[in-house]
């Protein structure tokens, strides 16, 4: 996690090459431009926690998308059955959470810390799949969706018209960075985290105790992705399968920036966001927006591989 607190200024480049790619072939598109920073916000902001558990504890949880989806469910009920806005839900569903992400830890993640990868994310795809089940158990496959006015507000710029809330993902996913690089350069207890992710016998031999801070790292991750759950709620449907495509797309936007590259995953996920957005655009070729982001990510590999290589 190294790299955590450091802004390399070639993430933005992407972004900006793919705007100027639509531009220079003449398909530039406002309404796409602006519903691709929307997106990429929202992978962003989903990403982030992710990031946390691979970068200091080492584990690529699997089951990040479903607890999303419970924090989503969560909200729901709390919503339905209080009358409080989904929203104000993400406090209670961050509380309830970190205990939840607590427990996870110490019966399934912690046994599992020094055994193979392919056992950890063999545990994590398990209890994706016990998540997801227990979803289905408790409030069926149907999709459920709120009936909130707000997320419906508009603005226009000329001609342009365009929702506005989408862009509370993006605004989500900046204040989510900005605490997170707060918390692991300006606090104790984060800095202490960033030193057992770079390396954990260094920093027991100093006092730092390792598995107080994996305990605390894994339950944060888990208590923000179910808040964000709420949030994900307001303008979307929700039903237990809706978390596993944002898994992939986390662990892709992590893998593009670089594991510990926190800034580099919002820059990530604008450039792919925005680069859906372009070709969902097109009329008939809305189903193509998944193969431009995995394409892009083969291709970014490619680059970088190609680079160490070379270098």
């Amino acid at each position: 996690m190294e790299s955590a607190t450091r802004f390399k200024w070639k993430y933005v480049l992407l972004p900006l090459l793919i705007v100027g790619v639509a531009v220079v072939l003449g398909v530039w598109k406002p309404y796409a431009l602006i519903q691709g920073l929307q997106r990429g916000g929202l992978y962003a902001l989903i990403a982030l926690p992710m990031a946390l558990i691979l970068g200091i504890v080492g584990i690529i949880n699997l089951a990040h998308g479903e607890f999303m989806m419970l924090g989503a469910y969560f909200a729901y009920w709390l919503s339905v059955h209080t009358g409080i806005d989904p929203l104000v839900a993400m406090i209670p569903a961050f509380l309830a959470f970190f205990i939840i992400g607590a427990l996870t830890y110490l019966v399934t993640i912690k046994p599992v810390l020094k055994a193979p990868e392919l056992n950890q994310l063999l545990l994590t795809f398990g209890l994706a799949m016990v998540l997801t089940e227990f979803a289905n158990l408790m409030w069926t496959s149907q999709s459920r969706k709120l009936p909130l006015r707000y997320v419906y507000s508009s603005a226009s710029i000329g001609s342009l018209t365009f929702g506005t809330f989408g862009f509370t993902y993006l605004l989500g996913a900046v204040v989510v960075l900005i605490a997170l690089l707060w918390f692991l350069r300006y606090t104790r207890t984060g800095q202490a985290a960033l030193a057992v992710g770079q390396n954990p016998r260094g920093a027991k031999l100093v006092g730092i105790d390792v598995n107080r801070t994996y305990l605390l790292i894994f339950s944060l991750s888990i208590a923000m992705v179910a808040a964000i759950g709420g949030l994900f709620l307001t303008g979307h449907s929700i039903f237990p399968g809706v978390g596993a495509p944002y898994t992939m797309k986390s662990f892709c936007l992590i893998a593009m920036a670089g594991v510990g590259n926190l800034p580099g995953i919002l820059w990530m996920g604008l450039g792919l966001g925005t680069a859906e957005a372009f070709v969902s655009s097109f009329q008939g070729y809305g189903g193509w927006s998944d193969v431009v982001f995995f394409a892009l990510l083969i291709a970014v590999i490619m680059a970088k591989s190609y680079r160490r290589h070379t270098a």
